[in-house]
């Protein structure tokens, strides 16, 4: 176990943390949420004894040990792959280590012998014999092959990198697991892999993420970061989410039964344990949500941008032909002689590995980049918006945000843009903030902004969720599934691709895969699975 007593983190006069005390519990896993700035990344280094608080204190139940993911990719280059993992647990790397160097002295004495045979003992206690295998075991679930294990890290990529690291975190069953984005950079099958792995975790994880999926998928209790303060709550993301829209309902419904009420909560419970797993984490979530009652859902004090896509006119049938469109750059095919036909309320999620084939289709549509051969035409009554992976170009000026808004709008008037501001959680003097200061998650606020004021009936979204807290990502999802218009977009956000999409569209090396279903459906279905083995073969 491990819990906090009166923790208060103070930057001169700044409060992060005022007397913060809660207990994390084994068997459970913990989302630390709280919007950008928030602290969340702050109160994991606290807890992992990385920043020490400004008051209060840390207690870990005697002879548990903390794993941390860590966040420095250069730490371990000198080091082998199958070695780093085993670094994760450092007395019995300290043993195997000193155990190598006492079996290669030449001069081996009785002394030796005694150390040895005392290291033997505890090597076996932490089951050291199988310490390779079940390293090697995490670094496959995790997508890094055997013939990578012997590799030193500084000869892997980025990537690779971060899933080792993660590896690292997972080996030997800590008791006490603190995971800061552990998702950042891995494919779909390695997030499934790691979400069943903590959905039967038996001792006690509290993890940072900005993916939703994830945190439904794997969490007990929502920890909630909040003015400086941390608030508990049973369920997943969504139920916490779900809830605390209730409970504001509940608010307002003043007139309404307590057994009313009550019937309603109970209701919205059993919808949320119906479609539980079988395993640990969500049998243990589903028994905790049986017993809230109606003082334990409470309004969130959390702020949502309102995001709403409102097109000028309504699309004609003929959305835009792709007749044989081809790119390669810097020796890599992008695609090859590409056919597609975009039709009219179609919301297409561009998914696979190559990013670049993504982007630079984006680009190519939106006239930015040229085709080598091919073409493609938009129907005259199109209108389109366009969100680039990079906007750092939209932001080389010092106008205010009022200024650099009103570039985009029709209606001039400053009472209309600031309004509109106002609505994405720019109010106040932060609406006469420079463009050039800010930072990535108010970029793509603005841009988001941007697309709504050009009110087309196609837009064209490439890592829109990039930079955003959980609310906003929220209401970005939200925005997008009541969108009428056509919609193609690039998003790594489980959650927001299921929940938007209605066609699938693969970029592999031998052409595309193209089919009309929800996101779980491709994932899950034995038809994309061969096709996809054809296609990366």
């Amino acid at each position: 176990m491990i819990s906090t007593q009166n923790v208060t983190l103070r930057y001169g006069k700044r409060a992060l943390f005022e007397d913060v005390s809660i207990k994390f519990t084994p068997g459970n896993c913990y989302g630390l949420i709280g919007a950008n700035g928030a602290g969340k990344s702050t109160f994991v280094k606290i807890l992992s004894g990385e920043i020490e608080p400004t008051s209060g204190h840390v207690s870990v139940t005697p002879g548990e040990r903390i794993a941390v993911l860590k966040q420095n990719h250069f730490e371990f280059d000198e080091y082998e792959v199958l070695k780093t993992v085993i670094m994760g647990h450092k007395r019995l790397f300290e043993i195997m280590e000193e155990k190598t160097a006492l079996y290669m002295k030449e001069d081996f004495s009785e002394e030796d012998g005694n150390r040895a045979s005392q290291l033997e003992g505890e090597f076996e206690e932490l089951n050291g014999w199988m310490a390779e295998a079940d390293a090697a075991s995490l670094l496959i679930g995790l997508g890094i092959p055997t013939d990578l294990h012997d590799k030193q890290m500084k000869d892997l990529s980025g990537t690779e990198k971060v899933r080792v690291l993660l590896a690292q975190a997972l080996f030997g069953n800590p008791h006490i697991l603190l995971l800061d984005e552990p998702t950042n950079h891995l494919d779909i099958e390695s997030i499934r892999w790691l979400e069943n792995f903590l959905a039967d975790y038996e001792n006690t994880v509290i993890v940072v993420s900005h993916d939703r999926h994830f945190l439904n998928k794997v969490c007990t209790h929502i920890a909630d970061i909040d003015f400086g303060k941390i608030q508990m709550y049973v369920g997943n993301y969504d139920f916490w989410y779900e809830s605390s829209q209730l409970a504001l309902k509940m608010v307002r419904d003043q007139n309404k039964k307590k057994e009313e009420k009550m019937k309603e909560l109970q209701e919205f419970i059993a919808r949320f344990s119906a479609n539980a797993s079988k395993s640990k984490q969500a049998t243990s979530r589903k028994k905790l949500l049986e017993k809230i009652t109606l003082e334990d859902i409470r309004p969130s004090s959390r702020k949502y941008p309102f995001i709403n896509f409102k097109p000028e006119r309504e699309a004609g049938k003929n959305l835009v032909a792709i007749e044989g469109l081809s790119k390669t750059i810097e020796g890599e095919k992008l695609f090859e002689n590409l056919h597609l036909t975009i039709n009219k309320g179609d919301k297409v999620a561009f998914v696979g590995p190559n990013e670049l084939a993504k982007t630079t289709f984006f680009q190519i549509l939106m006239g930015e980049v040229q085709p080598d051969s091919g073409s493609f035409e938009w129907g005259v009554t199109t209108s389109q918006a366009y969100f680039p992976k990079d906007n750092a170009e939209y932001f080389n000026s010092d106008l205010s945000l009022v200024d650099w808004l009103r570039q985009y709008s029709k209606d001039q008037d400053e009472t209309f843009i600031r309004g509109f501001l106002g609505r994405m959680l720019f109010s106040g003097d932060e609406a006469l903030k420079k463009a050039n200061v800010l930072s990535g998650g108010e970029k793509v606020r603005c841009m988001l902004s941007k697309m709504m004021l050009a009110s087309a009936n196609v837009l064209i979204m490439d890592e829109p969720t990039n930079h955003l807290d959980l609310e906003s990502i929220t209401a970005l999802n939200n925005g997008l599934i009541e969108f009428d218009g056509t919609l193609l977009f690039v998003s790594h956000d489980h959650q927001f691709v299921q929940t938007i999409a209605n066609r699938i569209i693969e970029f592999t090396p031998k052409g595309v895969i193209d089919k009309m279903m929800t996101y779980d459906e491709y994932l899950e279905s034995d038809e994309i699975k061969r096709l996809r083995d054809e296609h990366y073969a």
